[in-house]
């Protein structure tokens, strides 16, 4: 990379976190998009220097968008919406439809991330193939993670605000959700 690196976003999705970095060349009129150090878009003498950068993200092909504004005389201002949203709103939202757990197992770090539209379960950029059935009091689906057993139940919290609890069961224990 140059010295052109003008911004650096991390953006948690459902396959992981992805790091963008943007290189803006206000001389040279050069643009640069790497997605985790990969470049992904190279533009360079942009007579423009403003505008916008379309692009995706992930394994789910999200859709993202740097926006180039000038600020005062050779200043610029640079922000990241995802899927049509600014980066702040989008992880927002994403917190309402999403259930993300940090938790290590057989020396391995996993990061598992239900998705509650679809129950899509991922962990560390993988979709697990998965199991759903109706108990008693809710929903399970299970899945595997090396030799562990997994389960995430969905139960009514008896509160319309709070609507459904989703728990991650690893060999039957408890798992926290991270924030």
């Amino acid at each position: 990379m140059s010295g052109d690196l003008v911004a650096v976003w991390d953006v948690a999705l459902s396959d992981g976190v992805h790091r963008i970095e943007f290189e803006h060349g206000t001389t040279t009129g050069k643009r640069v998009i790497y997605i985790d150090g990969k470049e992904v878009i190279k533009r360079d003498w942009m007579f423009k220097l403003v505008g916008k950068e379309t692009f995706h993200v992930g394994d789910a092909n999200t859709k993202a968008t740097i926006n180039i504004d000038a600020v005062s005389g050779f200043a610029y201002e640079y922000t990241l919406e995802i899927n049509g949203q600014s980066l702040k709103k989008y992880m927002e939202n994403r917190s309402k439809v999403t259930s993300t757990w940090l938790l290590n197992l057989d020396g391995i770090d996993c990061r598992v991330v239900l998705e509650k539209d679809t129950m899509d379960i991922w962990c560390n950029g993988q979709k697990m193939e998965t199991a759903g059935e109706f108990v008693d009091d809710g929903t399970e689906t299970h899945f595997t993670l090396g030799d562990h057993d997994c389960c995430i139940k969905a139960v009514s919290s008896g509160k319309r605000q709070d609507g459904i609890i989703h728990t991650l069961l690893v060999d039957g224990m408890e798992i926290s959700e991270s924030e």
